[in-house]
């Protein structure tokens, strides 16, 4: 299993725990539909950028 899947695995779950507690509390469905959705794009932008191979090429010396 790759870094990138288990990271967004954890935060999936995150996500659906906070969407259960705020369905407890009474939140609107619609509200956590759009707080989970939130969520989960922001999962994946930081997924990608801690699991992003560096490029080890030499700067540009110009």
């Amino acid at each position: 299993m790759s870094s990138f899947t288990l990271y967004l695995t954890g935060f999936i779950v995150l996500t659906g725990g906070l969407s259960c507690g705020a369905c407890e509390l009474g939140v609107q469905p619609a509200c956590i539909a759009t707080g989970a959705v939130v969520l989960a794009g922001i999962g994946i932008i930081t997924a990608i950028r801690k699991t992003r191979q560096r490029d080890d090429s030499p700067a540009n010396d110009a």
